[in-house]
């Protein structure tokens, strides 16, 4: 789906000088030491003081009182991961469809994104070495604000770690669902050089990385960097069998040319008109017996099912020791990301930007005319690409170390600057485009109907690319976002109690953020075709903070965690305090057995695209009328009004009086390490939020409004009052179109309730098998038992786990086998999916998996050489449902058997 918002594109260290106003910023997770290891030893100690994500007081043990899944740079190479992104999203965790870069239809086709425990992108905190990033500047689905991970470079990713749990009383906001910390190397000793190139075995898609990386210390300073180049070209629809074609499985080819008869619902005989366009769209264009022209091949044309993306990241980190025991540090990250898909061609319906039907003076009837042009007729499909260029920097700068006077005590000062600009370039139709298919209007008649005398060649004439450029141009909508941050952080040793030290850390954070929305004015002055006026928008909060967490050690076998956190966040006119907090107990009756349990509240502001959203007219991009399908009598795969394009138009206002989201979380769990070769975990996870802010989604709208009108639910319960209301429709007894959708209304609420529980099971096992070589078996396991919705206090609970228009997961499995021998390396990943609703929504379709293997070799001390093959099978999880494109967008993608070639060599010591 897509509307036209924009704002100015500026680049990273300009936004730095312009909002480098010094305020707080989320004090990071990592401060004199590293996060770990999730997994203990088999004395569940090792000794070692770390960080672990979830807490800010260093510890010997790596396991806390919430499960912490560990992914480590060399994880997302040997498990046929293509970036940061990718891994995240295998996790078993991450049981939530999202609409990421390929996903088509989407207002963010250059951004991809996570949702764990299926709530949502806007429930997962995203930090980067612990600390906050801007969110991308265009919200999720037009609605939720989220972190890009799309940008993050994974050549300096020592690790990511991933905390299952509410977190809000350590990190603030969003940590609803969990916390990501990607954290990057610190150290490097010379310099690394890794090639990797590799495609598609089908087509498409082929792509290259480069990546740079070194570092090294003189004297008091040391610093590492790294650079990272990537470009990947796009997979077109057409390049994949079984859907090159929309009309393969015998529902009807799509329009691309038609004269509806207004008055009597009949198509008028294109007569040879079709056979003068047959070497459109691949020489496939056909006349139907509706009559009108068409083609299987119309939709296929103009649809990546991979974007194309080039991008270059650049990372550097540099520590100064002032004294032994304090250093001066600062790093920097910016990325820069050119993205361009494609989603459908242009497309032209008479008076689209009115009642959509004129009076022919040539035939005294009102008639509607529609025409899609074709890749021929304007140089190439490329030609309607749509291009987002986009920058993102993140800079750090602080100092640290030891608390004088004092044993034990360490501190942390830091500011922290992110921002993000993207640019996106929409080609569209301009104004001109009725006249150069219609001649000149010549007025309107007493109905306000305009009047043309068309010439019925024209619409069936094919055009040449000059001829195209004449009635089509360019919108460039400009988008930012920036959030910065002061903080200072302390932690240390209170006092002894029999067992051991009580520690304690505190935090005080002050920041702000903003975003800005500003649409091509273009738009507003009707240049273009069917646009509705566009309105920019934009904002800005404040936000102070003040935390403290405290581990005691009860007895030497039990320990407790207590950790409390107010946020305060002043914004329109308004001020929203909220005090979290957490408390966790690890119980070791043995070294080799722990068990742990979490409670926790957790907290989410409104985002600020709900807050501060103007008024929005736009339209999307396809929209399936549930109500009119079923009055057709047509299954939803062949039905008219099934993902028909363009979409309905809509109109979306924000909401200044909405109030932070609260949660509560509960987790319990066992480990048990025997060796340090085995270990094992079982938790039980449950989330529940209050005040669910939500933009209601129209394709739910639209389900429900269809529903009531069947009388499948009561047309009295809040939800139809709601729907109905939603939905404004053409009258039955209009000339065109009778009932078809006008607009859909749209506005965010504070959801009654929405709550989930599952199980986390993990394992790792390393076998030590002498000449034959060292196994390291590794699985993950997430099963969902329960997801519940409602939406207005006094609806009934809706069961999203079993409901057959949910498109999540309710189960996922990891497992992986690694083979080590001398210089050989192998690992065989495989994850398996858990059942789906079909697209049609009426029965759930079969589980899926897919097999990614890995191979590599180590020449010598400084080079190697791996080849990674993700997709073994060349398996594609096929939907033909509900008609084209044939396979579940969003849950899988179609590319089929992938390869890649990858060597590395090491510079210096």
């Amino acid at each position: 789906m897509h509307r036209f918002k924009t704002w100015p594109v500026r680049s990273a260290l300009s936004l730095f000088i312009a909002y480098g106003v010094p305020y707080v910023y989320q004090s990071a997770q990592a401060q004199t030491t590293q996060p770990s290891p999730a997994a203990d030893d088999a004395a569940g100690n090792d000794g070692k003081q770390v960080l672990i994500t979830g807490s800010r007081i260093p510890r010997a043990s790596k396991e806390g009182p919430t499960s912490v899944t560990v992914i480590t740079g060399e994880d997302i190479e040997k498990q046929g991961y293509r970036n940061v992104y990718d891994a995240l999203n295998a996790q078993t965790q991450n049981t939530g469809m999202t609409q990421g870069a390929d996903f088509g239809n989407t207002f963010t086709p250059a951004a991809n994104t996570i949702s764990l425990r299926g709530l949502g992108p806007n429930h997962t905190l995203i930090l980067v070495n612990g600390r906050r990033v801007a969110d991308y500047p265009v919200a999720y689905d037009g609605s939720v604000n989220f972190v890009n991970l799309a940008n993050i470079p994974s050549a300096l990713v020592d690790r990511i770690e991933i905390l299952n749990g509410g977190a809000s009383a350590v990190y603030g906001s969003d940590a609803i669902a969990g916390v990501v910390n990607v954290i990057l190397k610190k150290k490097a000793e010379g310099f690394d050089l890794n090639i990797k190139a590799g495609g598609t075995q089908d087509g498409g898609g082929s792509n290259q990385r480069i990546q740079f990386t070194g570092g090294g210390s003189s004297g008091k300073l040391s610093g590492v960097f790294g650079i990272e180049l990537s470009r990947t070209q796009p997979i077109w629809s057409r390049q994949r069998d079984f859907m090159s074609s929309a009309s393969s499985d015998g529902t009807a080819p799509t329009r691309i040319a038609g004269r509806l008869n207004a008055d009597s619902g009949d198509y008028i005989d294109p007569g040879a008109g079709c056979a003068q366009m047959g070497k459109l769209f691949s020489s496939s264009v056909v006349k139907t017996g509706d009559p009108y022209c068409a083609s299987g091949k119309a939709q296929p044309s103009y649809w990546t099912t991979m974007t194309q993306n080039e991008s270059k990241n650049l990372f550097g980190s540099l520590t100064y020791q002032l004294t032994p025991t304090t250093e001066v540090f600062s790093d920097l990250m910016l990325g820069f990301n050119s993205t361009q898909n494609n989603t459908r061609g242009p497309n032209w319906t008479s008076e689209g930007g009115g009642n959509s039907y004129f009076f022919n003076q040539n035939t005294g009837a009102n008639e509607s005319w529609s025409r899609r042009i074709a890749p021929e007729e304007i140089g190439g499909a490329t030609r309607y690409n749509k291009k987002w260029d986009d920058v993102a920097g993140n800079w750090t700068v602080g100092v640290r170390g030891d608390i004088p006077a004092t044993s034990s005590w360490k501190y942390e000062a830091a500011y922290n600057i992110s921002a993000y600009t993207s640019k996106q370039t929409t080609p569209l139709l301009l104004a001109n485009v009725d006249s150069f298919f219609l001649g000149p209007r010549l007025g309107y008649n007493s109905d306000g109907v305009a009047i043309y005398a068309p010439d019925p060649n024209r619409l069936y004439q094919p055009l040449t690319p000059d001829q195209f450029n004449s009635i089509a141009g360019e919108a460039t909508t400009r988008n930012k976002s920036w959030t910065q941050t002061l903080s200072l952080s302390a932690n240390g040793e209170l006092f002894n109690l029999p067992a051991g030290p009580v520690r304690l850390a505190a935090v005080t954070e002050f920041g702000n953020q903003g975003f800005s929305n500003t649409p091509d004015p273009q738009i507003n002055q009707g240049v273009f075709y069917n646009n509705s006026d566009a309105e920019g928008a934009s904002g800005s909060r404040k936000r102070y903070a003040l935390g403290t967490e405290l581990n005691i050690p009860l007895l030497k076998q039990l320990v407790a965690t207590v950790a409390g956190r107010y946020d305060d966040y002043n914004f329109a006119g308004r001020s929203d305090g909220k005090f979290t907090y957490n408390t966790g107990l690890e119980f070791r009756p043995a070294k080799t057995l722990l068990f742990r349990g979490n409670y926790a509240t957790s907290f989410r502001a409104p985002d600020m695209n709900y807050i501060y959203s103007t008024t929005t007219r736009g339209y999307y991009s396809s929209t399936t009328d549930y109500y009119r399908c079923a009055q057709s009598g047509q299954p939803l795969a062949g039905c008219t009004y099934n993902n028909y394009s363009p979409g309905a138009n809509y109109i979306q206002t924000g909401s200044k009086d909405l109030k932070p989201e609260n949660s509560k979380s509960w987790s319990y769990g066992v480990v048990w390490s025997p060796t340090s070769n085995f270990d094992v975990s079982a938790d039980f996870w449950r989330i529940q939020i209050d005040n669910l802010v939500t933009n209601l989604d129209p394709d739910i709208i639209l389900h429900n409004e269809a529903n009531c009108r069947a009388g499948q639910l009561d047309i009295n319960s809040p939800t139809c009052v709601d729907a109905l209301a939603r939905v404004v429709r053409n009258p039955p007894n209009a000339v065109f179109q009778p009932n078809a959708i006008q607009d859909i209304l749209v506005n965010p609420i504070n959801a009654a309730q929405e709550r989930t529980s599952g199980l986390d099971f993990s394992g790792k096992w390393r076998i030590k098998g002498g000449s034959v070589g060292d196994f390291v078996l590794k699985a993950n396991y997430t099963k969902v038992l329960s997801h519940h919705y409602r939406q207005f206090a006094a609806d009934p609970d809706q069961d999203l786990l079993n409901s057959l228009t949910n498109p999540d997961w309710g189960s996922k499995v990891n497992a992986s086998v690694t083979w080590l021998s001398g210089p050989w390396t192998s690992t065989v990943q495989v994850t398996r999916y858990g059942s789906l609703p079909s697209a049609d929504q009426t029965r759930r379709i079969s589980p899926f998996a897919l097999v990614n293997l890995s191979a590599g070799y180590q020449i010598n001390s400084r080079a190697s050489v791996s080849l990674i093959v993700n997709n073994v099978f060349n398996s594609v999880k096929q939907d033909n449902t509900a008609g084209w494109p044939y396979y579940p967008v969003g849950n899988y993608n179609p590319y089929g058997r992938m390869g890649w070639l990858e060597f590395n060599y090491h510079f210096g010591s």
